[in-house]
């Protein structure tokens, strides 16, 4: 003790090494300090099960959010008429998980009604500028149907679940419904190509089918799919394949599933496909274009046309020289 005393007073006689000494006992306090503040503020160590809030009505579910020291916010709200009104469906993170307190919990709920939107006015534009009309509205394409007509992929009227939709109607319908479309094709231009699906979650298949003027054929979902995990889904078969001539507004089925393997098994098969439908595809316009251009050889050969005689070159062909 006497040691320590005898040397904090030569110390305090060095004022600058007296001031370093200080600085650092200083510096050294403040960075314990903050170091027990974070620990309290970010409760260090404390940890929290998340519980599992699917089926449970959301008054049950914020009373139950408030015991575990967590929040719940409403992300998002769908209307499954099969479940209960007001019930969670989804959750982010999930049920089992551990958390800090004070985490916020995502949740979906069980809306008590449907969504209504008003329907846009779409005649006169392109069917792809009609989509993307519609799917901003939170509708889609419930339909194509081809008529007659010199502007091809226009649309020349639609409806609405029967009833015609004008530039002044006012009319609404539930979010996700489906819009009838009348499209105009030119004689000639009838027919399209099945584009690539295998692989595409079911709203982008959707849309590339709409796009080249296809429909939207029998979807058949792998059993465990439902309204909430649909979007994860991915098409693994459809019929017909990929690469293929179609009429327009024909119909291309779809098969979904959540499986991974089953994905890849058939994707390979499906790009197998593809190549063979390609070649043959090509093969049948080359032998239609030859038969064609045959065809009007052997109209003119019947009809007597004169060929343009060939003549011998002479003397007088140098006419510029």
């Amino acid at each position: 003790m006497e040691k320590l005393t005898y040397y904090w007073k030569k110390l305090r006689q060095n004022k600058l090494a007296y001031n370093l000494v200080l600085i650092a006992a200083i510096i050294l306090a403040m960075a314990v300090t903050a170091h027990f503040v974070m620990q309290v503020g970010t409760r260090h160590g404390a940890r929290r099960i998340v519980p599992d809030f699917s089926g449970v009505k959301l008054d049950d579910a914020q009373r139950t959010a408030r015991k575990y020291d967590l929040e719940l916010h409403i992300n998002d709200s769908l209307f499954v008429p099969a479940y209960e009104v007001g019930i969670v469906l989804d959750q982010l993170p999930e049920g089992g998980v551990e958390v800090k307190p004070g985490r916020t919990v995502y949740i979906t709920i069980n809306s008590f009604r449907q969504k209504m939107v008003p329907v846009p006015y779409v005649a006169g534009r392109s069917l792809r500028q009609a989509k993307n009309m519609l799917e901003i509205a939170g509708l889609e394409i419930g339909e194509l149907i081809y008529r007659a007509d010199m502007a091809t992929n226009y649309v020349l009227e639609e409806d609405c679940e029967g009833r015609p939709v004008t530039q002044n109607s006012r009319i609404q319908a539930e979010m996700g419904s489906g819009v009838t479309l009348y499209v105009g094709v030119e004689g000639g231009f009838g027919s399209t190509v099945v584009p690539r699906l295998v692989g595409f979650p079911l709203k982008e298949a959707k849309g590339r089918l709409w796009e080249l003027g296809l429909n939207v054929g029998k979807i058949d979902f792998d059993e465990g799919i439902n309204l909430l995990n649909q979007k994860d889904a991915r098409v693994y078969v459809q019929v017909p394949t990929a690469e293929r001539s179609a009429a327009l507004g024909s119909r291309v089925d779809l098969k979904l599933t959540l499986d991974e393997k089953k994905l890849a098994q058939h994707r390979a098969t499906a790009e197998k496909q593809a190549r063979e439908a390609a070649e043959e595809r090509l093969r049948l316009e080359r032998e239609r274009a030859d038969s064609l251009a045959q065809a009007e050889f052997e109209q003119a050969a019947a009809a007597g046309e004169e060929q343009p005689e060939i003549l011998p070159a002479t003397d007088n062909d140098g006419f510029f020289d």
